[in-house]
């Protein structure tokens, strides 16, 4: 038969259901003895490489679609098409492929579709079964073939499975392969390594519980160790029966159980290291391999679980002090491995699972064992633990309560035994157990640290209506648990230094650090007692000067976390230990560096800035003012004094601020009319605001308590004028976040200070500003007028527009004026400040 060579372009089907483009070569059918059948070969124009090797299998089903496209399968998953430039080309591979088959070229199909009606399927599953070649050995090679092309058509999969069920065929297989073996016949072993992993890709059940059996299973697993890909044979079976040893750690008295245990053990060596790794296109071929395990892991739980007898045993040899270290440490290895099983279970399942572990005691005896000296011992209960705390954390918290209410009325009714109960509850240990990890990188204390977190955490608290969980727990653990833990932290901060500043004792206490951070965000009124209370803060802060930058921002994020909070108590405990200083000096020593120390101590500043944190920002400036204002390049600290500055000015004239608190009320007019209904609401406000009992003012006492007022202003005023390009010198340099800048500062004394209701009459010096007489005060022939004053007293900054006269307002000034005689002179003065 004569090669043809054609132009076509090779495409295969991805996982998105879209053809790939493999290449463009030419096409040409030929005998290939690797494949040992016609095959349709396709090499690349560019240089002759192999872009396809396909032999035409009888039963494959061969598509020819618009002339040039021939399609079809090479397995479940992998579909095929050339794509010929030319019609003729694509005819002439066509008549190779259907005389291979023995078909009529003129049909477009070569085969019935896999996707067949069921009415169809059925009547092709009723017709005589797969005829299967009779097992011997010259007939291997058939038989592998058969096998090969059966795996791309569901249909013929399932009829062949069928026939190996039916006909007891693996039995006769497995037979030849000690044939194979006596003779050394490698041949036949390689057909044999083929067809038994053909029958793992049929992927079916029965077949499996057949080749899984007591009497099959090492000899499947003796024919995969004959891979032709390999230059020698594995030795699996050598592995399993010399090297694995089965220790039964507790007798297992039923058999069925043993069995069972060996069987998934051995499945699951033949999934993880006999078989090759799958393919993309036969990884859904073994899903009912991964399902057998599976249900034999759910199994064995199962039948362990309803064993009381064993568990028994188990966990009394496991609190027995004569046991001895090796046999705990198998028991302790078993029982993680058991936990490890039951992850394979359904929820409901798992939970009977761990209510059973935990009516056995599983809890005591985690504290027994986790109180041994025995690293790997402890190891692997931590591990056990870890599945606990997973699975039920309010489990866990129940029985430590349990514990030290049972140890508080011990130490009562025997006051002489004096047992601390760090000594004797399970969840010290565990923070013994991560404070004393000799692991220079601390894997387990980071573990650890986990779990405790885990446990301390409201949110998987149990939500009772009068949440008792959260309230007993938090309770025992600050009053039980918090001394063990903060006792690294306490020990090394005796000085203004760390006392031990290495690698390990820094990861350590920063562990410790993330512990206590969390519950600063989480623990509300228990932790900030304990800070409080401890001075934990001012502990935290001197490892500010540890030499390890990662530990010294832990502390810093400690601080932090606190401020967020913007807790007044917290603040004061901060105000009253001084507690800025750690951070400023820390500040100060990192220089003009840029790293993330400086950026972070200048979030924590701004933070206080932006949120206007009032008894911070004054403690700040107070006390570090001179260490901080050389600091130009941000406006953070310049901020934090204006803020400053603003604050003093408000408390010092309570009544100018009440005033620009008026005007900012009224900041932007919108007319004349506007302006006026609000006017008149203010006046109707304030004379219905008089309480009951309240002195009437007489006309002579109001004109004095309206001079007292304005003699302020006038004061301000002056003030003003001096210290306004000073002001707008600051203003200019300062960005505050995008918060408007003031568009005045206030600076009076409090000596003038007075109210309208209560001030008496006051005699004031003629020619005083604030006398009757005097040419500055109200009403007198030299005063102000009010438009005047009001342009006077009022600034524009920043393009901000304050009340100002308006041009459309000239004509109404007459009115306005007019109107302003008639009102009452206290209500007159008040609206002119």
């Amino acid at each position: 038969m004569t090669d043809t060579r054609r132009r076509v372009k090779v495409y295969t089907l991805n996982e998105d259901r879209q053809w790939d483009d493999r290449g463009t070569g030419h096409v040409s059918s030929g005998y290939v003895e690797r494949l040992k059948g016609m095959s349709l070969l396709v090499r690349a124009e560019s240089d002759g490489s192999l872009l396809l090797e396909s032999k035409i299998n009888p039963n494959t089903a061969y598509q020819k679609q618009q002339d040039t496209l021939i399609v079809w399968s090479e397995a479940e998953n992998y579909d095929l098409a050339l794509s010929f430039q030319e019609k003729a080309g694509c005819d002439e591979i066509w008549e190779k492929i259907c005389q291979v088959q023995g078909k009529d070229p003129s049909v477009d199909i070569t085969q019935d579709l896999v996707d067949e009606s069921e009415e169809e399927r059925f009547d092709d599953m009723s017709s005589p079964g797969l005829e299967l070649p009779s097992c011997e050995l010259s007939r291997l090679e058939e038989i592998a073939e058969l096998v090969a092309s059966s795996l791309p058509s569901p249909l013929r999969r399932e009829k062949l499975a069928l026939a190996l069920e039916n006909e007891g065929y693996i039995k006769k297989l497995l037979e030849l392969f000690h044939v194979c073996e006596d003779l050394e016949n490698i041949e036949g072993l390689h057909h044999l390594y083929e067809i038994i992993k053909g029958i793992f890709l049929l992927n079916r059940t029965a077949l499996f519980e057949v080749m899984f059996s007591e009497e099959c299973i090492m000899d499947v697993i003796g024919c995969l160790e004959y891979d032709p890909a390999l230059s020698q044979p594995r030795k699996h079976r050598e592995f399993l029966t010399k090297t694995a040893k089965f220790k039964e750690v507790i007798p297992i008295s039923d058999p069925e159980l043993k069995q069972k245990i060996h069987q998934t053990y051995r499945v699951q060596y033949i999934q993880d290291m006999v078989l090759p790794t799958p393919s993309v296109f036969e990884e859904n071929m073994l899903s009912t391999l991964h399902s057998f395990i599976f249900f034999n892991k759910v199994e064995i739980v199962g039948m362990l679980q309803e064993d009381e007898k064993f568990l028994t045993d188990l966990f009394a040899q496991l609190t027995d002090e004569a046991t001895d270290e090796e046999k705990r440490q198998e028991l302790v290895n078993f029982l993680k491995e058991f936990c490890a099983f039951s992850q394979t279970l359904q929820p409901q399942n798992r939970d009977a699972f761990f209510k059973t572990l935990s009516n056995m005691g599983i809890l005591p005896a985690l504290e027994v064992i986790l109180g041994m000296d025995d690293t790997q011992v402890r190891s692997a209960a931590t591990d056990i633990f870890s599945y606990l705390v997973e699975y039920n954390p309010s489990m866990v918290r129940e029985f430590v309560m349990q514990e030290a209410q049972q140890n508080d009325d011990v130490s009562k009714k025997l006051t002489e035994q004096k047992i601390t109960s760090k000594d004797i509850l399970l969840i010290n240990l565990i923070i013994e157990h991560m404070i004393c990890d000799t692991d220079p990188e601390l894997g387990g204390a980071v573990q650890l640290m986990g779990l405790l977190r885990t446990l301390v955490d409201p949110e998987n608290m149990l939500a009772t209506a009068n949440k008792t969980e959260k309230t007993e727990f938090l309770g025992f653990f600050y009053k039980h648990c918090m001394h063990v833990l903060t006792a690294p932290l306490l020990a090394n901060t005796t000085e203004d230094k760390p006392s031990k500043d290495d690698f390990q004792t820094a990861q350590l206490l920063a562990l410790v650090l993330e512990l206590l951070t969390f519950c600063v965000e989480h623990h509300t009124y228990h932790i900030k007692n304990y800070i409080i209370n401890k001075d934990i803060l001012r502990r935290v802060l001197v490892l500010m000067a540890s030499k390890h930058a990662f530990l010294a921002l832990c502390a810093l994020r400690f601080k932090r976390k606190i401020i967020g909070l913007k807790d007044e108590f917290y603040n004061r405990y901060i105000m009253k230990s001084f507690l800025f200083e750690p951070v400023v000096k820390a500040f100060l020593n990192n220089g003009s560096r840029y790293n993330l120390m400086n950026s972070a101590i200048i979030e924590m500043f701004e933070f206080i800035r932006v949120e206007d944190i009032k008894s911070l920002t004054a403690h700040v400036i107070e006390n570090y003012w001179k260490a901080l204002e050389d600091v130009d390049y941000v406006q953070t600290f310049k901020g934090l004094k204006l803020r400053f500055e603003q604050q003093r000015e408000r408390q010092d004239n309570p009544k100018l601020d009440s005033m620009r608190s008026i005007l900012r009320n009224h900041r932007y007019r919108r007319d004349a009319r506007t302006l006026e209904d609000e006017e008149e609401m203010w006046f109707n406000t304030d004379e219905d605001d008089m309480e009951d009992g309240e002195a009437v003012v007489s006309p002579s006492d109001k004109t004095k308590n309206d001079d007292d007022i304005m003699d302020p202003i006038s004061k301000f005023m002056e003030r003003k004028k001096l210290k306004e390009s000073e002001e707008k010198e600051v203003l200019l340099k300062t960005n505050l976040s995008g918060r408007q800048s003031p568009s005045f500062k206030l600076s009076l004394s409090s000596g003038t200070k007075t109210t309208l209701s209560s001030q008496s009459p006051a005699t004031n010096l003629p020619g005083s500003p604030g006398s009757p007489g005097s040419p500055g005060s109200p009403g007198s022939p030299g005063s102000i007028p009010k438009n005047t004053s009001q342009t006077a007293a009022i600034t524009t900054k920043g393009g901000l527009v304050g009340l100002v006269d308006y041009p459309d307002d000239d004509e109404d000034d007459d009115e306005d004026e007019d109107k302003e005689d008639t009102l009452p002179l206290s209500k007159k003065a008040k609206f002119e400040s």
